[in-house]
């Protein structure tokens, strides 16, 4: 089994802050995680220093690699600090394989 994690605390959202699946649009001082495992991305948010995780709405995407995983927690932590009620964004395509 394949997994690697990523934490961003102290985000500040945008106006309109980042939709969650279980309890709509949160705002404010933020923290992101992402955990990939074998293919694919969970993206969650919590009030920074609160206890409650939540899922960012568009979690789990399916994510090729570790290296794009953490391409796609660095676009969801500048989709957050956007704000406009902010979703997981798409993970990077990979790279083509140059011809030969």
């Amino acid at each position: 089994m394949s997994w690697a994690s990523w934490t961003t605390r102290g985000v500040y959202s945008g106006s309109g802050g980042v939709r969650t699946d279980e309890v709509g649009v949160l705002s404010g001082d933020l923290t992101v995680h992402t955990t990939w495992v074998d293919g694919t991305a969970e993206i969650t948010v919590q009030y920074t220093g609160a206890a409650d995780w939540f899922t960012m709405t568009g979690s789990p995407v399916q994510c090729p690699s570790e290296e794009a995983s953490r391409a796609l927690h660095e676009q969801v932590v500048q989709a957050v600090r956007d704000g406009s009620g902010a979703t997981v964004p798409l993970p990077p395509l990979p790279e083509p394989e140059p011809e030969q």
